[in-house]
């Protein structure tokens, strides 16, 4: 009965409408249905494709976990800043997480992959959301965002400190990097959101990633958002001289903006360092022998004893002759 009457319904509709008319309200709905699901098929999409990332990650760094287990706690801070922790404090925090447990590897701040792979996986991802995001017809808000990503950006400034060496060997398990990033606009109000990629190299080997900065402002060319990472490297750095490298990116873009290294810098070049596996505290033992004057007396006078006799003797062997 229903489907009858929808029928006549139909009918009576598209006998007064012409062809032509009735065609443009079937695209005109078509296109509305359309406008109403793609913006959440592309959502969909792009969780989709951060779980592929995801996965890429994890596989990109198991050939570096297996062959050598690479692991280090550290803390990043704004160096200048008033709410800025002292070094005693922050290197408390580190040895606390040391005893939890809670690396860097854990955080996933750490993750002991080439630097290659790093930038490769950067503009997979770029690519990947960009493509997911040209199917939404709706604009998003980072997409209208001002970037400063066309090369105003600049490392002005970036040194180390060896901090904790327990063995005395030369060889520190605990360093920090500070590096100054700067926005060269002109315009000293500027600002910009940035996070910075931090390599070690062993020996000229190649660059290793051992931390990732979070989120921080930088503004235009000031001192004081100097950035600070302390680090204690706890397992997997045999002694030796390690260059440090700092690549610069704007939030929510994938090329790298600055980068900073042992080439720029004496300071990160040939770092005497080591994890605390390698750098075990020295305790030296004494042994101490003591004489005593009571026995050299003893010794002394049987010495004379036994000279007396020897005499006697010798004494009354004559007279008996």
């Amino acid at each position: 009965m229903m489907n009858h009457f929808i029928k006549q319904l139909t009918l009576k509709i598209t006998s007064r409408f012409s062809p032509i008319l009735l065609t443009t309200l079937q695209l005109t709905l078509m296109l509305t249905l359309m406008m109403i699901t793609l913006p959440s098929f592309a959502v969909e999409v792009e969780v989709e494709v951060d779980n592929t990332n995801e996965t890429a990650n994890t596989a990109s760094t198991t050939y570096i976990k297996d062959t050598q287990v690479i692991q280090s706690y550290s803390r990043g801070q704004i160096a200048n800043s008033t709410v800025s922790a002292s070094q005693e404090q922050v290197l408390k925090d580190i040895k606390n997480r040391v005893l939890l447990g809670d690396s860097d590897q854990e955080r996933n701040k750490a993750l002991n992959t080439t630097r290659e792979n790093m930038i490769d996986q950067k503009q997979l991802q770029a690519r990947t959301r960009s493509t997911a995001k040209s199917l939404t017809i709706m604009p998003r808000l980072n997409q209208t965002s001002r970037s400063f990503s066309n090369g105003a950006f600049v490392i002005y400034e970036g040194y180390s400190q060896l901090i904790e060496d327990l063995d005395a060997d030369g060889y520190f398990q605990t360093f920090s990097v500070t590096f100054d990033a700067d926005l060269l606009t002109g315009n000293p109000h500027d600002e910009a959101e940035v996070y910075a990629e931090l390599y070690l190299s062993e020996n000229g080997g190649p660059w290793v990633h051992y931390y990732s900065t979070d989120n921080f402002v930088i503004h235009g060319e000031s001192s004081d958002d100097e950035f600070e990472v302390y680090s204690t490297l706890e397992q997997g750095f045999s002694a030796n001289h390690y260059d440090i490298l700092i690549d610069l990116y704007e939030v929510g873009y994938p090329n790298i903006v600055a980068s900073y290294s042992s080439d720029d810098s004496n300071s990160l070049h040939a770092l005497p360092l080591e994890s605390s596996d390698y750098d075990v505290e020295y305790v030296e033992y004494y042994s101490e022998v003591h004489s005593h004057g009571g026995s050299s007396s003893l010794y002394s006078l049987l010495m004379i004893i036994l000279i007396l006799m020897g005499r006697y003797y010798l004494i009354r062997f004559k007279y008996d002759k």
